[in-house]
C-alpha cells in the first residue's frame, strides 16, 4: 500500500502519516535484537514511512549508531531523521537532569551528526524544557544551526501551550512530539489548539500507550514499564479490562485492539503523525495496516465508550517524570 502523505506543519514538507520510533531498539523496554531491529527500520522504509525518531539518550548514542548502520547503502536519502536532545545521564543511565543551553545545543549536535554519519538532522528537538533556560535561547541556538545548514527544520517536545507560543515566536516550529492516545489526551485541552493556531504538526507519541494497548508487558528490570504508574499492580487489572473492551470492539471488524488505537490518533486530524514504536517487521506491519482502518462516528464514539479517559489509572510517568514535563503545567 502507498502510505498517505500530508503537510508537515508549515515546514514546507511533505511526510507519510506514520513515522517509527525507535527508542526500545536500544532502552527502556529490555533486551532488543540489533537484527530485527535493523530489519524492522528497512520494513520501515520499504512500507513507505520516512520519519524516523531517535534521541542522542537512547542507549547513550546507541540508537543513532543503530540507525546510522540501517541507514547504509543509500538509504539515508529517504530517510526524514527526527533527534532528541538535552537530557542528561550518568553512567549508570539514570537521569540527572537537562542541558538546553546554546553551547550545549551545539555541543550536542555536533556529536549527533558524527554518530549518524551524516551531514544534517532533518528535525532537531529539545527533549524537555530547561527550566534554568528560557526556551528563546534553546530555539535561537537551533535557528542558527538552521542557517548553517546543519538543521533543516526545528522541532519540540511536551511544550505546554505558552512555552509553544514562545518557541514559535522566535523561530517557526514545525512540530511539537508530545505523548497522545486513547489513554492520554491531555493535548486536547489547549495544546493542539494552540499547534493548529500556529501551523505546528503533531508527532504523536505513546500511541498504544507504553504497549499497554499492544498487550506487550514489561520484561526485567531495564524495563521502565516496571516504574510506570499505568502498569502497577493497583492500576493494570483497570487498565487491562479498558484495553479488553476495545479488542471486543476491534474484533468484530478483524482488528486489533493496536489497530483501533492507531487509527484513532490519526482521526485526531490530518496534521497528526503517529509514531510507532515497533521492533519487529510483523509489529510494523500490523502498525501500517492500521492506515485501512476506517472509523464511522458510530465506530469512534463506541470506541470512547469502551475507553474514557476518565477512567484510565495512572498517570503517564511516575511523579519525578511527570515533574519534568511543561506540557502538564495548565495554565502557565
Amino acid at each position: 500500500m502507498t502510505l498517505p502523505q500530508r503537510p508537515f506543519g508549515q515546514s514546507g514538507q511533505i511526510l507519510p502519516r506514520l513515522g517509527l520510533g525507535c527508542m526500545g531498539m536500544s532502552d527502556f523496554y529490555g533486551p532488543a535484537d540489533r537484527g530485527l531491529s535493523i530489519a524492522t527500520i528497512h520494513a520501515a522504509q520499504e512500507a513507505g514511512v520516512a520519519m524516523l525518531d531517535t534521541g542522542d539518550f537512547y542507549g547513550m548514542g546507541d540508537n543513532e549508531m543503530l540507525l546510522r548502520a540501517a541507514l547504509e547503502g543509500g538509504r539515508r536519502e529517504r530517510a526524514f531523521i527526527a533527534v532528541k536532545f538535552g537530557a542528561q545521564r550518568d553512567p549508570s543511565g539514570n537521569w540527572c537532569g537537562y542541558d538546553a543551553r546554546p553551547s550545549a545545543v551545539k555541543t550536542a549536535l555536533s556529536y549527533t551528526l558524527k554518530r549518524l554519519g551524516t551531514d544534517h538532522i532533518d528535525l532537531y528537538m529539545p527533549a524537555r524544557l530547561d527550566p534554568a533556560v528560557p526556551i528563546e535561547d534553546t530555539i535561537g541556538a537551533i535557528g542558527e544551526m538552521v542557517q548553517a545548514g546543519y538543521v533543516r527544520h526545528i522541532g519540540v517536545s511536551e511544550l505546554g501551550a505558552a512555552s509553544l507560543r514562545r518557541a514559535a515566536a522566535t523561530h517557526p516550529i514545525a512540530a511539537l512530539q508530545i505523548e497522545y492516545s486513547l489513554m492520554s489526551r491531555g493535548i486536547e485541552a489547549e495544546i493542539l489548539s494552540t499547534c493548529r493556531a500556529l501551523g505546528i504538526a503533531v508527532t504523536a507519541y505513546g500511541v498504544l500507550s507504553r504497549g499497554l494497548i499492544g498487550g506487550s508487558v514489561p520484561s526485567g528490570a531495564r524495563d521502565f514499564r516496571q516504574h510506570s504508574p499505568r502498569f502497577s499492580p493497583e492500576n493494570l487489572a483497570a487498565n487491562r479490562a479498558l484495553v479488553a473492551a476495545l479488542a471486543a470492539i476491534g474484533a468484530e471488524s478483524g482488528h486489533s485492539a493496536a489497530q483501533l488505537a492507531i487509527a484513532w490518533v490519526l482521526s485526531r486530524g490530518d496534521d497528526i503523525f503517529p509514531l510507532i514504536g515497533a521492533r519487529r517487521p510483523d509489529r510494523l506491519a500490523e502498525a501500517v495496516a492500521a492506515l485501512n482502518v476506517v472509523l464511522s462516528p458510530e465506530s469512534l464514539a463506541r470506541i470512547a465508550a469502551a475507553m474514557p479517559a476518565s477512567a484510565v489509572q495512572g498517570a503517564r510517568y511516575p511523579a519525578h517524570g511527570m515533574a519534568s514535563l511543561d506540557s502538564e503545567r495548565a495554565g502557565e
